[in-house]
């Protein structure tokens, strides 16, 4: 028996259904339609906005990997030329320099040739 019922009980909800739909259309029918072309314009306009922030990011992180790149490689160039630097004035301080125990050595040697 339940199973008979159900078919009515649904025919009946869908006849409501339908009549309230009906109504529905008859009082707000041009304003609901209205308001979902206003709402679809509005989706359409922000589903463009944020395809070009997302192109417009794109476009930024691009600029700054270059720029990191560009920088680093800049960087790099100058930490090489700052130790070609410090290794040059090394070298230069190194020959300029005379050795403590060398000059001790000639010295002494000095003092013997003038004793003798």
């Amino acid at each position: 028996m339940s199973k008979n019922q159900n078919p009515q009980i649904e025919n009946q909800m869908t006849d409501s259904s339908s009549k309230i739909e009906a109504i529905k259309n008859l009082i707000f029918g041009e304003n609901i339609q209205q308001y979902d072309s206003e709402f679809e314009t509005l989706k359409k306009e922000i589903d463009d906005k944020k395809a070009a922030l997302e192109s417009y990011i794109d476009e930024v992180r691009g600029e700054l990997m270059q720029s990191i790149d560009s920088l680093s490689t800049d960087v790099n160039i100058r930490i090489t030329d700052l130790e070609d630097s410090l290794n040059n004035k090394t070298e230069t301080l190194d020959a300029q320099k005379v050795d403590k125990k060398e000059l001790g050595q000639l010295l002494i040697s000095l003092g013997e040739k003038i004793g003798k």
